[in-house]
């Protein structure tokens, strides 16, 4: 194996591999191939494009486009969001858009990528029709959602954002909504513990995630109050938006130090750097920043290179986090109309992709040739994930974990 940071320890399993043929007998002395197939780690894009493609709802000329761009994200991701915003997801009560994205997530999981669906409860894009209710039958409808929504995807989609920006969500005052109005007559604890209760129960073995926008002590002391509640948190979602300019080595490493304290697995939701110039910074709520035309330019994406980098190296390198999702993965279609994705909205891959398709296949990636001793033993040593072996012309599969003891394989 190739010499890797001590700072990446965490991040390599070792395993004693013993070869035996289908007589049981050792395999010995032979040479064995060793190649990762599939990260542990989930390093993921937002890639709502699979819901049209798959389903083929749009004209032909637009499916060859979206399988281009779609071909990119599988060439470098282990991980997709697909969007469950309910206003989108069930315009019309009653009549959910479950079928299609049923089809996108099980596309998506025979490519072997793992799925999340985002979100179940949020006050943004929720249900219109919401607001002809009373509060008692909102909150009925909001549960019944999210039982409706884990019970029928379970087995494709077993990760969840269950509650979205719940910090400003009861104080939210852009505009009226249902689910404002229940948090704000239950208070954000009790409304997460009865949207988490309902989530654990339709799926016990789903990872069921809080996500916000929020960094400051105020979505610290809801995750500790929601911890004390007895909320089944199984990571805590940080988005990290950066419109207005890239966070910094500091202010990174002062985040994950104080979200690292609960010791629950942290996942960075829905990352954004841009590659081009950057947000004002008086502007304080980013949908507010609203223009004709977002370029991206060759400095500024050699710019956006240089900090998806340096992110997510210091990120990988972090012991706690277990997750990195670029948010918009292609220009084309990218939240703000900015130019936030790693591929051009031509998709052309920009300096970022190649960055991370280097960073993701070859420097955190395990490929060797080793050879069998005499009782067909070997020695493996790589970045956790599945793997594939190749001996005499024979192919097996196992997975480092990192709490391997012996393995055996049959060729």
């Amino acid at each position: 194996m190739k010499q890797v940071n001590d700072r990446l320890a965490h991040r390599i399993g070792k395993c004693v591999i013993r070869l035996v043929d289908g007589s049981g007998v050792a395999v010995a002395d032979q040479e064995v191939r060793i190649r990762q197939i599939n990260h542990s780690f989930l390093f993921g894009a937002g890639i709502f494009d699979v819901v049209p493609f798959v389903n083929q709802s749009v004209p032909q000329e637009k499916l060859t486009f979206l399988e281009e761009e779609i071909s990119r994200f599988l060439e470098v991701f282990n991980f997709a969001t697909l969007p469950f915003y309910w206003g989108r997801f069930e315009p019309e009560q009653g009549k959910p858009q479950t079928e299609a994205l049923s089809r996108a997530a099980e596309w998506l999981q025979q490519k072997g990528v793992i799925v999340k669906g985002h979100p179940l409860c949020w006050h943004t894009v929720t249900a219109p029709w919401l607001l002809d209710m009373s509060n008692e039958q909102i909150l009925r409808a909001q549960l019944s959602r999210i039982e409706r929504e884990v019970s029928n995807f379970e087995g494709v989609i077993d990760m969840w954002d269950v509650i979205n920006e719940v910090v400003i969500m009861p104080i939210f005052d852009k505009y009226d909504n249902g689910i404002t109005r229940i948090c704000k007559e239950l208070g954000r604890i009790e409304l997460i513990k009865q949207v988490f209760a309902v989530a654990k129960a339709a799926n016990p073995g789903a990872t069921l995630l809080l996500n916000d926008f929020n960094t400051t002590t105020n979505y610290e002391i809801l995750i500790d109050g929601c911890l004390h509640a007895g909320v089944p948190i199984d990571a805590i979602g940080i988005q990290s938006h950066q419109h207005q300019g890239y966070w910094g080595r500091e202010k990174l490493e002062e985040v994950l130090e104080r979200f690292s304290h609960f010791g629950v697995p942290i996942h960075f939701t829905e990352n954004t750097l841009t590659s081009g110039h950057l947000m004002p910074p008086e502007i304080e709520d980013l949908n507010d920043y609203q223009i004709a035309e977002w370029p991206s330019t060759p400095e500024y994406e050699e710019r956006q290179a240089r900090e998806v980098e340096e992110m997510y190296t210091i990120l990988f390198e972090h012991p706690q986090v277990q997750a990195i999702t670029s948010w918009s993965f292609s220009d084309h279609g990218a939240w703000l109309g900015a130019p936030a994705g790693l591929i051009r909205k031509d998709n052309s891959p920009k300096p970022s992709y190649d960055v991370l398709k280097r960073l993701i296949t070859k420097d955190w990636h395990t490929e060797c040739v080793m050879k069998t001793d005499g009782n067909g033993v070997a020695l493996v040593e790589g970045f956790l994930g599945d793997y594939e072996l190749v001996c005499q012309g024979k192919v097996s599969r196992f997975r480092l974990t990192g709490n391997d003891g012996q393995l055996d394989l049959v060729i």
